[in-house]
């Protein structure tokens, strides 16, 4: 569903992205993982069409209203209410009004409609923003870390939506830099330092290649060991 081959990508002198090479299938969640600064924003930017790639090439199997995209800049309208929010995009969409009532209340947020942005925790923000991604029911999901500075409880229930929209048919694209959060979600991922895909495969089988057995804590050792940097 989302593939890239040998894609690169510069700022003036500067490489952001080296060869980058990957498939991210149908029904299956697709971590990408890396520190800040890897690229991991700049693979979102090219796979959504607001970068063009210097090399290379990609597809996402999805035409432009058939992808959910969720980012770190959510966008939304700080004076609006969290309905109206959804409701705007709605209109954008073509599709009823009564989909916003469904996406709130999927992320929880049915008692916040009427509350504007401005009054928003940042843990009902990161909910709105994906309730927003996920309104018109998209073929291919970009979540840039979904659950960046939320409270344990929020990001468990950010999770499970996650996990119920892959197993609807969604395609979804992960970024983090939380370990624990690709090995909980994540078929298949990517270790990405500094532009470049330094391993890939399911997490236990990168686990077990370099010997790791315990999973979270081992698959970040395995990357310290790749690259000599810690994720966070």
């Amino acid at each position: 569903m989302i593939k890239m081959n040998s894609i690169v990508k510069c700022f003036g002198s500067k490489t952001v992205l080296s060869g980058v090479t990957f498939e991210a299938k149908e029904n299956r969640i697709f971590g990408l993982l890396g520190p800040s600064g890897a690229g991991k924003t700049t693979i979102i930017n090219i796979l959504t069409g607001q970068l063009t790639q210097d090399e290379g090439t990609f597809e996402t199997g999805a035409k432009p209203f058939e992808t959910g995209l969720m980012l770190d800049e959510d966008g939304l309208y700080p004076r609006l209410t969290c309905l109206q929010n959804l409701n705007v995009f709605a209109d954008i969409y073509g599709i009823s009004h009564e989909k916003s009532h469904e996406a709130l209340k999927n992320v929880g947020l049915t008692e916040a409609a009427k509350k504007t942005v401005l009054e928003l925790s940042k843990g009902m923000r990161q909910r709105l923003s994906l309730a927003r991604a996920i309104l018109h029911s998209p073929k291919v999901l970009f979540l840039d870390e979904p659950t960046s500075g939320l409270d344990p409880a929020t990001a468990r229930g950010i999770h499970k939506l996650i996990k119920n929209l892959s197993e609807a048919g969604s395609a979804i694209f992960l970024t983090t830099h939380n370990m624990d959060e690709a090995v909980k979600l994540c078929y298949h991922v990517a270790l990405l330092h500094q532009g470049v895909i330094v391993e890939q495969g399911e997490p236990a089988q990168i686990c077990e290649k370099y010997g790791a057995i315990k999973t979270v804590p081992d698959l970040e050792s395995v990357f310290i060991k790749l690259t000599g940097v810690e994720l966070e």
